[in-house]
């Protein structure tokens, strides 16, 4: 049996395994730009929102409940008014979003 020149061969190269290591390494940079790090602002962004949080703010539920904030219970729960005299409880991580206070009501208007 004879062997081939082809398979008989070395691979050449100095730098063979830091140039099979760089692919991997791009990869790895484009993912951190493109989904790591807006993950990351997203999530510090949703934290400092729900820390905020005060009596008489409308909110946003996950499940899609738009409520006022009645009540701040502690640092993990909060109630919200969602009807009149209709009161929950929720946790402070399921509020998705925070929409601006309501007017104060005009009395005055004629």
């Amino acid at each position: 049996m004879f062997i081939s020149e082809a398979f008989a061969q070395s691979v050449g190269g100095d730098g063979g395994g830091l140039m099979g290591l760089l692919p991997f390494v791009l990869i790895f940079v484009v993912f951190y730009f493109l989904l790591i790090r807006p993950q990351q602002k997203r999530a510090k962004e949703h934290k400092a929102m729900v820390e905020t949080l005060k009596r008489g703010d409308k909110v946003v539920t996950s499940g899609g409940i738009v409520a006022k904030v009645s009540k701040v219970i502690d640092e993990n729960e909060i109630e919200l008014e969602i009807a009149s005299d209709v009161k929950v409880r929720v946790i402070r991580s399921t509020i998705t979003q925070v929409q601006g206070k309501p007017l104060p009501a005009n009395d005055d208007k004629k």
